[in-house]
């Protein structure tokens, strides 16, 4: 048995003097299944359900019933789970003897799409006039992958980490400008002794393990990175917050013209308008003033300007360019 977990019962403190401690000391309940009535070394302990969790260790089992007794399941790789301690006594599947806040009247809304299914949506070409520009297909693995927020969460760290300027420095005692002499004799005046002034010690001294300039960087594998830019698509994808232009032409580089499209979004704070090529001189003037707008060529588009934005326009140009870049082989 491994070491700290103790020889007596494996949900008992060793240490305690006051014998046993029940299982229920160390459960969190689940809504999962029927609850069961479960035998723990001789202690029946009513109505816990079949996942429980084990507080001082932090292990979780399963516990399946079975034609005789119950199985358990190891999840975490400890080797003295295959101990045989519980068995079922009774099912107990009345809805009376479950806790009132575990149980909900709610409706469940199933949406119409499931989404992360890869699946190929047709999607209304438009401009800033709302005019009818046709349709596009957006690739499903491109626009329609699993929302996997540990992804998002790993990239956004990476660009974060990479775009840190380290140029933070601190001098050592070596490069504090000042004299080396030594400040008074060794010995016979009462005092510490010192060997300079410009010790960490003294006022305008050097600064001991104090940061330098270096890269903040961490490495991140590319199809990670890849798969990040994927999930933010889909993820505004879903949220019907994708909108797809014909072209990002403006009559004029007057504020006005985008204040006033904007406006008529819906639950909008922040837009991203991405342009496959070069960035129009014109939409630059009039973009330029807005703090909730921003401009993006394709190249550009990455997972922390979209997050930062809640509502992402891209050209037909730039989902062409955006889907050739993630079919492109991964140089190695």
């Amino acid at each position: 048995m491994p070491a700290g977990l103790g020889l007596r019962d494996l949900f008992s403190r060793p240490f305690r003097k006051h014998g046993y401690i029940p299982l229920a000391t160390y459960m969190r309940r689940y809504k999962i299944g029927d609850y069961v009535d479960i035998e723990v070394n001789g202690a029946v302990h009513k109505g816990m359900p079949y996942k429980f969790y084990h507080g001082r260790t932090g292990c979780v089992w399963n516990v399946t019933k079975r034609a005789i007794g119950v199985e358990i399941n190891k999840q975490h790789g400890f080797p003295f789970i295959n101990c045989r301690r519980f068995s079922t006594l009774e099912s107990q599947a009345n809805e009376g003897q479950i806790p009132p806040e575990l149980l909900t009247n709610r409706t469940v809304l199933t949406p119409d799409r499931v989404i992360g299914q890869y699946a190929d949506l047709v999607t209304r070409v438009t401009n800033f006039h709302d005019e009818d520009k046709g349709y596009m297909v957006l690739g499903g693995d491109v626009f329609d992958v699993p929302i996997r927020k540990d992804i998002v969460h790993r990239v956004v760290r990476w660009q974060l980490a990479k775009r840190q300027q380290g140029t933070h420095s601190t001098k050592t005692i070596s490069e504090v400008s000042g004299s080396g002499r030594k400040p008074y004799k060794q010995k016979g005046t009462g005092r510490a002794r010192h060997g300079t002034l410009r010790g960490p010690q003294f006022r305008h001294g050097a600064t001991m393990h104090g940061p330098k300039p270096r890269s903040h960087a961490i490495k991140l594998q590319k199809k990670v990175r890849r798969l990040g830019l994927k999930v933010a698509l889909s993820a505004r994808t879903a949220e019907g917050k994708l909108l797809v232009f014909e072209d990002l032409a403006v009559p004029s580089h007057k504020t006005k013209n985008i204040v006033n499209y904007v406006s008529q979004l819906e639950n909008t704070k922040k837009v991203l308008l991405v342009d496959g090529g070069p960035i129009d001189d014109k939409l630059k003037l009039a973009t330029r003033n807005l703090r909730y707008v921003n401009v993006l060529p394709s190249i550009g588009l990455n997972v922390y300007s979209i997050l930062q934005h809640d509502t992402l326009v891209m050209t037909r140009d730039a989902v062409n360019r955006i889907v050739e870049r993630m079919h492109t082989p991964i140089n190695r």
